[in-house]
């Protein structure tokens, strides 16, 4: 069984806060099941969107894990927030949690798939 949306919000922003990062919720989603979307934004203007790995990859049904939704890692931020806009038009109960960071760190952990 997973952790509830909001609950695992709430915890990876004290991970981030903790690191010396700040973090919004710019998007609440459903609070037991909304999928989670990260928007990693550096100092210098670019960004990084992690979004969840699909299900039945290495453990997703049961754990979150995060794929990276750009090659490159990190694009101008017009271009990930062109992303996430499209995302929440598909999906109204997608959370959206942005991160400054300016050495761009996710936080993530080996909870991000390569």
């Amino acid at each position: 069984m997973r952790l509830k949306s909001e609950i695992w919000v709430k915890a990876y922003l004290r991970r981030c806060t903790v690191n010396g990062a700040s973090g919004v919720v710019v998007r609440h989603g459903d609070d037991d099941a909304g999928a989670i979307f990260i928007k990693i934004v550096r100092q210098d203007f670019m960004a990084a969107v992690y979004a969840p790995a699909p299900a039945g990859l290495d453990d997703a049904d049961h754990d979150r894990r995060w794929v990276s939704r750009f090659d490159n890692g990190f694009v101008p931020e017009a271009e990930a927030e062109t992303l996430l806009k499209r995302e929440a038009g598909f999906d109204s109960d997608l959370w959206i949690v942005e991160i400054e960071d300016r050495d761009g760190r996710h936080f993530l952990g080996d909870e991000l798939l390569p």
